[in-house]
């Protein structure tokens, strides 16, 4: 006889109803407190009302405005100066430009004005009141796709962050949905890469969010990209499981390597146009930049991946096999000479509203060259959406909506428009799918079987 007594408490089905209530009352009070957080940061009506956008050719471009940053000492600040820690941690301006904003008062600690030899204390609060300029992004309208009590689905255009993020705040989906079609509080299923485009799902509520968010993390939802790739791609099914490690989560850089998380992809060719090939992938883990990662590895890059397609930084294999030559630091050095920002200032003196007036801005002349005509090309499925031709007409240049602040240096800096070559990445979410939902778009003009470059630059 086993005399043995369990130390394992019994469980009946009211407990494991309890159990699970007691989870999702955690989630949903965690997602009200994100939400809380969102809503606090900036999606909403007065928000949305801090400046406005115009269309200019084919790019959305936001009048500079006025924003306050706000945050609290961070125990690393404590004991240094003010100006030693926005110089060292916050690298979007210069030194210089950050004494000058202290000097005049837009940055100030606990409300009051100070210098910039001010040494922090804890619980300082910090606010920094900026002259901001964004970034253009395509100027397409958002095509809703589907919308129900549980959903928004979007076709993302190429160019157009999700969320808030470094020089985007008014441009980008958020901000744009709230505007635009009144819709200020959606919670994230999924992101796309700034560059890419395609399926976007949104929940319009915390438990639908809650339900899918389970099921990627359970892997149970199906997703699937086309991207057009250099050269023949093989047939058949192939499956890379290279490990991915992100090596600058700042810049958001990945490489193959045994360092890495584990990753997975399947990958199948479905045309092949005699120089470059339209690839099906699905991603069955989620790691950043998985799909152009493992596409790089199998030597065959996304033919426009403005970072894993450069053989000047990834040596002339391109990081084929995973191999790079050379060190992580000198790689993400290279990487940041190709991306540099000064290629984009102009040496003119032409006021930003007298620049914007006469195209002297490069929007009207930067459309030529292969590369251009093939994106433009590319982007019309999105540019030409329905909406455009009102959107245009509401949005046209308005000199008078223009600021400019003397203690900003962007307002003296002027920079050359993106290209269309800069807004877009030949990598497109097809479809989406999970338990009881499922999403999809059509193949993107750049997709086609019949898509021939030689069409387009004749």
């Amino acid at each position: 006889m086993n005399s043995e007594i369990s130390t394992t408490p019994k469980t009946n089905d009211e407990d494991i109803e309890k159990s699970k209530k007691r989870k999702t009352d955690q989630f949903e009070q965690k997602s009200k407190k994100i939400c809380t957080k969102d809503i606090r940061r900036g999606i909403n009506k007065p928000s949305t009302e801090e400046t406005d956008y115009y269309f200019d050719n084919y790019l959305r471009k936001v009048y500079p405005y006025y924003f306050t940053y706000t945050t609290h000492c961070k125990g690393r600040w404590v004991g240094k100066r003010l100006i030693d820690v926005f110089s060292d941690e916050f690298r979007a301006h210069s030194k210089e430009e950050y004494e000058k904003n202290i000097r005049s008062g837009n940055i100030k600690i606990n409300d009051k004005s100070i210098s910039a030899d001010y040494v922090f204390k804890e619980n300082d609060k910090v606010t920094n009141r900026a002259h901001r300029h964004e970034t253009p992004v395509a100027a397409a309208p958002i095509r809703i796709i589907h919308s129900s009590n549980e959903f928004v689905v979007i076709d993302k255009p190429p160019s157009v962050p999700v969320h808030p993020c470094g020089r985007y705040r008014h441009n980008c989906l958020l901000f744009i949905l709230a505007k635009e079609h009144n819709l200020g509080e959606l919670y994230s299923v999924h992101r796309l890469d700034r560059l890419t485009s395609g399926i976007l799902v949104f929940a319009k509520t915390i438990r639908r969010s809650q339900e899918i968010n389970e099921q990627i993390r359970e892997r149970k939802v199906n997703k699937e990209y086309v991207c057009r790739v250099e050269g023949k791609f093989p047939d058949g099914e192939i499956t890379c499981k290279e490990p991915i490690e992100v090596i600058s989560p700042k810049m958001g850089i990945c490489i193959a390597s045994s360092n890495g998380k584990e990753s997975e992809t399947v990958f199948e060719r479905m045309s092949y146009n005699g120089k470059t090939s339209v690839v099906r992938c699905k991603p069955l883990t989620g790691r950043m930049h998985q799909i152009r990662v493992h596409l790089q590895y199998l030597g065959h890059p996304i033919i426009n991946d403005p970072i894993y397609n450069h053989e000047s930084v990834f040596g002339p294999d391109k990081g084929k096999g995973g191999c790079i030559g050379k060190t992580k630091e000198k790689l993400l050095e290279d990487l940041l000479k190709t991306h540099n920002l000064q290629k984009w200032l102009l040496d003119d003196n032409l006021p930003l509203e007298v620049k914007s007036e006469n195209g002297a801005n490069g929007s009207e002349n930067l459309v030529d060259g292969t590369e251009n005509k093939i994106a433009l090309s590319a982007l019309d499925h999105y540019l030409k959406a329905e909406g455009y031709e009102q959107l245009r007409d509401e949005y046209k240049m308005k000199l008078e909506k223009f600021t400019k602040e003397e203690t900003c240096d962007l307002c003296h800096q002027k920079y050359m428009d993106p290209e269309p070559k800069d807004l877009i990445l030949f990598l497109h979410a097809l479809k989406y799918s999970g338990d009881g939902w499922g999403f999809s778009t059509e193949l993107p003009a750049w997709a086609q079987e019949d898509w021939d470059d030689s069409k387009i630059i004749s």
